[in-house]
């Protein structure tokens, strides 16, 4: 999708929404839901019709999970790195996936197959550390070894 043709959609959705700083989560939910996710050259549209800095607008979209700043890929898995499941190795959890897929986080693999996000909380710290997979299955008390086993299921 070209960027000119995207660019109608966000106008109306500004236009609904309004150009207050106070409807910047409603624009990027409105957006998001339209588009699927938030491409950096709407956000850079957004900021320039919302008169707010792109790193204000690049802040509110990292620090809230459910925002994506590109295209989610057939199994979204997310690693928990809630204090809980950081004190329980999650950085270790982490890094045998990326090893394992051969992506960092915040990244999809060539063949769209996964795509992987740290999260703040996923909230189910007594099964400390924990990873998401597609928002529905959730998997606790990993280690890097289990974790591999874990994704196995998902080929």
């Amino acid at each position: 999708m070209k960027t000119d043709k995207k660019m109608p959609q966000v106008d109306m959705i500004l236009r609904r929404e309004g150009l207050s700083r106070d409807s910047l989560i409603q624009v990027l939910h409105a957006v998001q839901e339209d588009m699927g996710y938030l491409p950096k050259d709407v956000l850079v549209y957004i900021s320039s019709k919302m008169n707010i800095p792109l790193s204000v607008i690049h802040g509110v979209v990292t620090f809230y999970n459910f925002f994506k700043t590109a295209k989610d890929a057939e199994h979204v898995i997310m690693v928990c790195m809630g204090t809980a499941c950081y004190v329980k190795n999650a950085a270790g959890v982490l890094k045998a996936i990326e090893e394992y897929l051969g992506i960092k986080a915040g990244e999809v693999t060539k063949d769209g197959k996964y795509s992987l996000r740290m999260v703040r909380c996923l909230g189910a710290c007594g099964m400390a550390p924990v990873i998401s997979v597609d928002g529905k299955d959730v998997y606790g008390r990993l280690t890097p070894e289990k974790v591999i086993e874990v994704l196995q299921k998902y080929k």
